[in-house]
């Protein structure tokens, strides 16, 4: 399963919903670009280091951009940027899903 960065801050805000999905589904994958956003949004290197831990606990596999991913996105981003407002990052966390779950 890939997770995507709306639930995990979700779980880190103390969201019960979230945390009963996240644990249901450990271990996990997610997107590059999740992660970046993720640490984007820390405060400080010892919420990063907690954060950096917990993701060991989950053995979370972080999938990285390829060129099919990329492909896949700017595809998205010409396709939805103007009708939809699809911006780069949900583009990309889009593509990657996908191309990772294509073919189940």
């Amino acid at each position: 399963m890939i997770i995507d960065t709306d639930v995990l801050i979700w779980y880190l805000r103390g969201n019960e919903n979230a945390r009963e999905v996240v644990e249901a589904k450990i271990p996990f994958s997610i997107s590059a670009v999740t992660y970046i956003e993720l640490i984007q949004g820390m405060k400080n290197k010892n919420e990063l280091r907690l954060f950096k831990k917990q993701m060991q606990k989950w053995n979370v596999d972080i999938i990285q951009i390829n060129k099919e991913i990329s492909s896949r996105a700017m595809f998205y981003v010409e396709e939805f940027a103007l009708s939809h407002s699809m911006m780069l990052a949900d583009a990309l966390i889009a593509a990657t899903v996908i191309e990772k779950t294509a073919g189940f």
